[in-house]
């Protein structure tokens, strides 16, 4: 055992949940570090039983300790008591499995799922004793490789990343690192970069080193300028076909209760309904579906190399898969035999949702989530939800009939164009729930209501990516409103902090101006911000002022023609369409899903993926 690891044996006991950093668990995999051409530690920056729910990483975790040349070990974000512990005995962050610094890897591969985890990464970067800005790394050190939907805009922790991989990661992880153990086979010509500028060459590579930008007089973003060798725009990596891609059967099963234990497949990746206000439906576009028989087989073989008693299906709505029926009833028969549950979350608001969940007895088991988004049928329209009044009787009917008595209902306020009258919408959709549970509900119990409620932010490569993002105080009134016209009793109403939402905000939308910030933020003690008892909006207001950062320029309204930070990547939707849908959003017009109507001209299937990766009996062109 290495002098490291004895520390770490020293230090487990002193610390909270020391099975955070134990590693050995079920399924986990140690590659032999001395036979591996590639190392890899693939870093997820929140608590680990957060980070050890994530799919995305799972999928990168098999592939790579599949690949001849390559391994992965897996890092997750100490705790305050574990950073302290180890910056009071100055040891570096490990890997899970084999206990090395992260330093000693050859990539870093950190996930950005969240833009309030931004000060996370700078916390795994300095732990590990990994210099924070790209430009300070030497030859000795990590490349450090971002991906997820944060890639997208990656521009405020660009200057803290050699590389990101913007979009699908199954095929590019691979190709990644190929063409490192090629470099290094060659002995490694031109350092890190030459290294870099052959990874830009791989589709859905972005090197922000490759890219300068530029700003007016004035201090607005007037280019993003490629360097010799790289291309102008890098579009976003997307995978064919699900068929063929691998599904991790042999997860690792973390020690502690994780914020999703249970096992996971994914039923299709993309989704086409249109919600204006959704980047995921946006950058994961278009619908690729697994094929039945795979989702049987691979349940199966999960669940005996778990023993899991939950199996989730997952996607952005599970009931727009096309074999839904038949994998569910089968499933649910097969699995009730051995006492396993079937779950499917993000299912839509409409009855044969609700239906479906009730087959499978999730709705009488913890009750039904929907989710509007909006109050009343105008602002859904503008939002392109696609949810009818009617849809929404018909599934609190059909969930009330079958037993339930718990309904989560999820808003959003602050959407564009919403007015007072959408906000009362909201107590208006609350009371109807009641009452329709008082002529339909069977249970003698009374019915419990959750109301979350979000503050809208705007995001990029979305229609409403111009848009302002209400103001805290203007936030606050709303909900003030809400509040006045709920019923007194027999409703929990949550909503998001305000605070959290505008820097979350400013760091959708922001540039690499932003940088130093997150810097200043960390040094000054922000962590974990992800966490509502770890959020402090005063380190922010003491940074911005500090920078002189006007944090309203970034939640600002954009003009349409206006240069935007992320305009150098290509998600596959164009920015034409983008603009369409705006124009329609504040025309009040809705655009069908290209699933089951005509091809909404997005862009995305015009590029490098053809028709045939949507599900064959559903529709025949896109």
């Amino acid at each position: 055992m290495s002098d490291l690891a004895n520390a770490i044996e020293e230090i487990l006991p002193r610390v909270r949940r020391p099975s955070r950093y134990m590693g050995g668990e079920l399924n986990a995999v140690e590659p032999d570090w001395d036979t591996r051409a590639v190392r890899f530690v693939l870093a997820y920056p929140d608590l680990y039983e957060v980070g050890t729910s994530h799919l995305g990483l799972a999928i990168l975790y098999a592939i790579l300790n599949a690949h001849p040349g390559a391994g992965a070990e897996r890092v997750y974000c100490p705790d305050l008591d574990m950073e302290a512990e180890l910056r009071a005995r100055d040891l570096p962050l490990f890997s899970l499995e084999s206990r090395h610094p992260l330093g000693d890897f050859d990539f870093v591969g950190i996930t950005l799922q969240y833009e309030l985890t931004y000060t996370n990464v700078i916390n795994l970067l300095d732990l590990g004793d990994i210099p924070i800005r790209s430009c300070d790394r030497g030859e000795g050190d990590p490349f450090v490789l971002g991906g997820g939907p944060c890639a997208h805009n990656a521009e405020p922790v660009a200057p803290f990343f050699d590389l990101l991989l913007l979009g699908d990661g199954e095929e590019a992880i691979v190709e990644i690192a190929d063409l490192y153990a090629e470099w290094r086979e060659e002995g490694a010509p031109g350092g890190r970069g030459e290294f870099l500028r052959r990874a830009a060459g791989i589709p859905g590579v972005y090197v922000p080193s490759g890219y300068r930008v530029s700003h007016s007089d004035g201090g607005a973003l007037s280019g993003v300028i490629p360097k010799p060798g790289f291309p102008s725009r890098v579009k976003r990596r997307i995978l064919r076909s699900l068929e063929g891609a691998p599904v991790p059967t042999c997860p690792v099963v973390p020690f502690l209760e994780a914020v999703h234990d249970r096992a996971v497949i994914e039923l299709f990746r993309g989704c086409t309904r249109g919600c204006r206000f959704c980047m995921a439906g946006a950058i994961y576009r278009p619908v690729r579906e697994r094929d039945p028989g795979t989702i049987h087989s691979c349940a199966r073989e999960i669940l005996g190399n778990t023993g899991y008693e939950e199996i989730s299906l997952v996607s952005l709505s599970s009931s727009d898969y096309s074999a839904i029926d038949g994998v569910t009833d089968e499933l649910a028969a097969e699995l009730g035999e051995d006492r396993t549950s079937l779950s499917l979350p993000s299912l839509r608001v409409d009855h044969f949702s609700v239906e479906l969940a009730g087959r499978i007895r999730e709705v009488r088991n913890t009750g039904i989530t929907l989710a509007p988004e909006a109050g009343t049928q105008r602002l859904r329209d503008v939002i392109n939800k696609g949810v009818k009044d009617e849809d929404f009787r018909s599934a609190l009917k059909t969930a009330f009939e079958s037993g339930c008595d718990r309904v989560k209902l999820y808003f959003m306020m602050g959407l564009p164009t919403e007015t007072e009258a959408d906000v009362r919408g909201i107590a208006d959709m609350v009371d109807r729930a009641r009452r329709l549970f008082e002529e339909f509900g069977r249970s003698r119990r009374s019915l419990k209501l959750n109301l979350s409620v979000a503050c809208f932010i705007p995001k990029p490569h979305t229609p409403f990516q111009w848009e302002e993002q209400l103001s805290e105080e203007a936030f606050e009134y709303r909900v003030g409103l809400l509040r006045t016209e709920l019923p007194r009793r027999g409703i929990k109403l949550s909503f998001h902090d305000p605070g959290s939402g505008r820097i979350e905000g400013v760091f959708a939308r922001g540039d690499r101006r932003l940088a130093p910030a997150i810097l200043r933020a960390h040094a000054l003690g922000a962590r974990l911000e992800g966490w509502t008892e770890h959020f402090n909006p005063g380190i922010w207001e003491q940074v911005f002022r500090e920078l002189d950062i006007d944090a309203s320029e970034y939640l600002r309204a954009r003009d349409l023609c206006e240069i935007l930070p992320w305009d150098h990547t290509d998600p596959g939707i164009s920015r034409r369409f983008l603009a369409e849908e705006r124009a329609r959003a504040y025309a009040g017009e809705v655009t069908p899903d290209c699933r089951w109507g005509p091809c909404s001209g997005c862009g995305v299937c015009s590029g490098p993926v053809a028709n045939e990766v949507i599900a064959p009996g559903r529709r025949e062109s896109s």
